[in-house]
């Protein structure tokens, strides 16, 4: 079954075909992301009006990288929830106009599932249940996956997400959007005990909190300049990184060993820290569990994990009409 994924969330603009919710046979993706780093981040208005400019050649170039034409495609999957409205609306209305032309299937996905399943894009092996740290620009997940379909989260940010954190942080070092690959970049040459910076305390056995993390640095770089000096950027990048990175694999592990988890994940934007993969790697290998991160090029956004999850929901009967709305928030396990 050949399923055509298409996602528009935040600032790509992506479209892919994958064969049975495994096998990859195209993966485009159109980002707005230089103009939007002149800004210092996602302006939505620009996001949106990208979109409409790039999602129909996006699309044709999905089907033909595939080799494929819309009538060899069985399904249209799209995301629909959650990301910022305006920019869920253009990939919504488009696929909702594909799909009735073409007699297709429309499966509506949500946008946290469609970053576990690219999961399987990289480990065709791996099969629910398993443990699962979501970590992306505007969420931080610790999920049991328990089916392709069925959910349930055992941990969430209170505050701030960590890419959303990471983005801020390099705004307030004077780094570049978007701010994780900047902050990793700036670390490698520092030193990450060079900063005592907070453990940020909040209810909830497996809950993260960032916001607090997010200021200390801020205080950091106003106090020295208040001091007439200059923070060294690389030690307070490398502090920052290994305290946020140091959270999030302790509070995935703390479940994982609560839970038994013999099969433990990282999906979403944050999982392509280099650091954090290495500390859940380090950590799960004490466990005893196995660990499975997904490649690169499936971490940030992209049509292929739509596509991915697509093929689960349609199996599930999670299809749509032509009502189907975009949504701004909605829980991963909202069916």
């Amino acid at each position: 079954m050949i399923v055509l994924g298409i996602e528009s969330t935040c600032d790509e603009t992506a479209a892919a075909l994958v064969a049975d919710g495994r096998t990859l046979l195209s993966n485009v993706i159109a980002t707005s992301v230089k103009e939007q780093a002149l800004y210092g981040g996602v302006v939505p208005e620009i996001a949106s009006r990208r979109h409409c400019e790039y999602i129909s050649a996006t699309v044709d170039k999905a089907l033909a990288d595939a080799g494929c034409t819309i009538d060899q495609v069985d399904a249209v999957a799209v995301t629909f929830a959650p990301g910022l409205i305006g920019a869920v609306l253009v990939g919504v209305n488009f696929a909702k106009g594909l799909a009735y032309a073409a007699g297709k299937p429309l499966v509506p996905v949500h946008h946290l599932r469609g970053h576990i399943a690219a999961l399987y894009l990289t480990h065709p092996a791996l099969e629910p249940p398993f443990l699962c740290l979501v970590a992306s620009g505007g969420h931080s997940h610790i999920v049991e996956v328990e089916d392709y379909t069925r959910f349930h989260v055992l941990g969430r940010t209170v505050d701030d997400a960590a890419g959303e954190a990471f983005d801020k942080v390099a705004r307030t070092l004077g780094l570049p959007y978007p701010g994780g690959p900047s902050v990793a970049a700036a670390a490698k040459t520092g030193d990450p005990r060079a900063y005592r910076l907070p453990v940020p305390h909040v209810e909830g056995k497996y809950n993260v909190s960032f916001s607090g993390l997010k200021t200390a640095v801020l205080n950091e770089v106003n106090q020295a300049r208040m001091k007439g000096q200059e923070v060294s950027v690389p030690d307070l990048a490398a502090s920052f990184q290994e305290r946020i990175d140091g959270i999030l694999a302790e509070k995935l592990l703390l479940a994982a060993a609560d839970t038994g988890a013999k099969q433990v994940c990282l999906a979403g934007g944050v999982a392509a820290n280099g650091r954090l993969r290495q500390l859940v790697n380090d950590g799960a290998q004490k466990l005893g569990a196995q660990v499975y991160l997904p490649q690169l090029k499936f971490c940030g956004d992209n049509g292929a994990m739509i596509a991915a999850q697509g093929y689960y929901e349609y199996r599930a009967g999670h299809t749509a009409g032509l009502d189907l709305n975009g949504l701004p928030t909605l829980p991963i396990d909202y069916i």
